[in-house]
């Protein structure tokens, strides 16, 4: 073959490989803070104050039936990303028994290096990913997004607690990429009453960063992990006062104003067409805020317990011309299966080395189908419950210790249920009790044991009770302990800018998590 053949067949694989790249999907997840399943108008909250992500409804998939892989932040975060429940992959305690716990500035763990996250799966296959917001999967540097697949990061590690005295607490950093830009409270303000520009600068950012990667051509994913709704509630001048729900109503509001700039942004590029974008939340509204915080809708409970309200997720799909349009899915979903659609979307194989918990939901997208599987949900170092097709089956009930709820730390407001939302942990295990969530979403009235009904369902969820414990293998606890000396101190950057703090003697010790 001539020199001139072989560069013409060489330029040709260049350019077939090139529009491989360019052919592949890019994919945006919208993840929210505490918001609960009753927060969107499109699940039915009265006051209809989210008229772009009802939308986006419209225009896509409603998926009913999605839950986070945990109650609570840093484990369902972990989740998301490595496709595997926390127990699996460490983002959890086993210091005492069934409690959350995630991962405050003073954690000495964070995600391992052994979790495969399917962002680095994309980065090694071409494309190029952003996240924006809280990463909240440890913040020392080891930890970080941007070694564990990330390209660009604008967001801080922790949540936006505060303020410090810098003293004897730091005030939690913001980065742009490896370096600290700034902290919440001094450069990246959050007033007592709730103002701030954040979500504003996070909207800017996406749309900066997919603009930038659509003129590029390169496929992209980009993780839009925005905290607004999470405590202490925060919204822009432009949006405080505008809800009939309060501050938390803003900051919802502005929030689906940000949902549907990226929405028309993607029209406005032509990309569209080549996006999936899903929008859900991490876990359940956190009630014990009361009138400050979300709605779960029709469930029991919420943030912190394995109720309905604690897990159970507003999601929805978006990809025009591939999800039709008003569809709704009875698909029992996970925030987990989103690493297993992504990485069949783009083409790249799913790590057969582990058990990954997520499923493929291209099917369900794309034909509207169901596939059979059960949901597990964890709290801690415990298995609280499952449900397989429309019964759950709880074999501990706890929401949180009495003497927390007499201190005024109500996680189940105005739902007590007797045997129920326990301040014990109460273990059922031999005789678990079994709800039908399709006449009794609520979780209010049992099945007795003695019924045809509890005979015929109990021994199939056993089995994949039995199925699931014979092949789990426990993760090493990545949440038991902390260390003040690990704080947000001396953040990478801060010498920069003259800001690095310092940090006192090493006092590793049991963390203590109360619920």
């Amino acid at each position: 073959m001539s020199s001139c053949s072989v560069c013409l067949v060489g330029l040709l694989l260049i350019c077939l490989s090139t529009e491989h790249i360019n052919a592949r999907p890019n994919f945006v997840i919208m993840l929210m803070d505490d918001m609960g399943w009753g927060d969107l108008g499109v699940y039915g909250n009265p006051e209809k104050e989210t008229p772009n992500l009802d939308a986006m409804a419209a225009e896509g998939m409603l998926l009913p039936n999605f839950y986070s892989a945990n109650p609570l932040c840093s484990p369902s975060r972990a989740s998301l990303l490595s496709g595997r429940l926390p127990i699996r992959n460490g983002f959890y305690s086993n210091n005492a028994h069934a409690r959350n716990a995630y991962t405050p500035q003073d954690i000495a763990g964070g995600i391992p290096d052994a979790e495969i996250l399917f962002p680095e799966l994309l980065q090694s296959n071409g494309y190029r990913s952003k996240i924006i917001g809280k990463w909240h999967l440890g913040q020392q540097p080891q930890y970080h997004p941007l070694k564990h697949g990330f390209d660009e990061w604008f967001g801080a590690p922790n949540c936006h607690f505060g303020p410090y005295d810098d003293k004897k607490t730091p005030n939690i950093p913001v980065y742009r990429d490896a370096d600290m830009v700034g902290r919440y409270y001094e450069d990246f303000m959050i007033t007592s009453d709730g103002e701030s520009n954040l979500t504003q600068i996070y909207i800017q950012e996406a749309l900066t960063f997919i603009q930038k990667e659509a003129a590029s051509k390169q496929p992209f994913l980009l993780y839009w992990a925005v905290d607004a709704t999470h405590g202490p509630v925060y919204a822009s001048p432009a949006f405080m006062g505008t809800s009939n729900r309060g501050r938390y109503g803003d900051a919802v509001r502005e929030l689906d104003f940000g949902a549907g700039a990226i929405l028309k942004q993607l029209k406005t590029l032509g990309i569209d067409n080549n996006t999936l974008v899903i929008f859900s939340s991490d876990n359940g509204a956190a009630t014990y805020a009361k009138t400050g915080g979300g709605s779960n809708g029709p469930f029991l409970c919420g943030k912190e317990t394995t109720f309905e309200g604690g897990m159970r997720e507003p999601t929805i799909a978006w990809w025009p011309g591939k999800i039709g349009a008003g569809q709704v899915s009875h698909q029992l979903g996970s925030l987990m299966d989103l690493f297993t659609t992504i990485l069949e979307l783009a083409g790249i194989q799913s790590p057969t080395d582990r058990i990954i918990d997520g499923i493929s939901l291209t099917n369900t997208l794309f034909n509207n189908q169901e596939t059979d599987r059960e949901i597990f949900y964890y709290r801690g170092d415990e298995l609280m419950a499952v449900r397989q097709g429309l019964y759950k089956a709880h074999l501990w009930t706890w929401t949180n210790s009495i003497e927390e709820f007499n201190k005024g730390t109500d996680f189940c407001p105005g739902q007590e249920i007797a045997n129920v939302t326990t301040h014990d942990q109460v273990n059922n295990t031999m005789q678990p009790l079994l709800f039908h969530l399709g006449t009794d979403p609520g979780e209010k009235y049992l099945i007795h044991p003695m019924s045809h009904e509890y005979r015929k369902t109990i021994p199939g969820i056993q089995a994949a009770i039995m199925k699931h414990k014979q092949t789990l293998v426990r993760g090493t606890p990545q949440l038991n302990y902390c260390d003040s000396s690990l704080m947000n101190w001396a953040p990478t950057g801060c010498e920069k800018l003259g800001r690095c703090l310092k940090a006192p003697p090493s006092n590793r010790e049991l963390c203590v998590w109360e619920h």
